[in-house]
């Protein structure tokens, strides 16, 4: 992913308002991300824990998506569960993968339809697909994809669930 500037950062949000754009806690290390390792960019807001949000380059320009950490009670999987992140395909165990939801963009949006999603809780994709993240299974199973066309996957995946987001 090509660097971003906080502007255009904030700008780019489809699903929320200018005001909630302009309010977002940024991640605390915005200014030292690894650009070159991620395919989009992804963090739980530290001060809403329940908040997330998530932006990826479509056509050439970023499209941020704020997302809800859906929870209902009772719903909390066990330690020894394992479940798979639909953007990078990465087993988790316990509370390592989060359903995700986005309120869709304009009219819509505005009537209350969402779209979600299972994700990494972390929304670190990129760096899982990587190796530069371990989950607590520990290393990833060696896949016989290569890197480059697994950070294609993660990329088409995530730009996917953001066209569901603005159509």
């Amino acid at each position: 992913m090509r660097p971003i500037t906080e502007r255009d950062l904030r700008a780019s949000f489809v699903n929320c308002s200018k005001g909630d754009a302009k309010r977002l806690t940024l991640p605390a290390d915005f200014a030292d991300l690894p650009w070159n390792d991620l395919d989009f960019l992804g963090w739980r807001d530290p001060k809403a824990p329940d908040r997330a949000y998530l932006v990826v380059e479509r056509d050439g320009r970023p499209t941020g998506i704020a997302l809800r950490r859906a929870s209902a009670p009772g719903t909390a999987r066990g330690f020894s569960s394992t479940s798979l992140c639909s953007l990078c395909l990465t087993s988790h165990i316990g509370g390592g993968v989060a359903l995700m939801t986005a309120r869709r963009a304009g009219e819509a949006g505005r009537q209350g339809n969402s779209v979600g999603q299972y994700l990494c809780a972390d929304l670190a994709c990129s760096l899982y697909v990587r190796g530069k993240k371990q989950t607590l299974l520990g290393a990833a199973p060696d896949e016989s994809v290569p890197l480059g066309e697994r950070a294609a996957r993660v990329l088409a995946n995530a730009r996917a669930f953001a066209d569901r987001v603005t159509s």
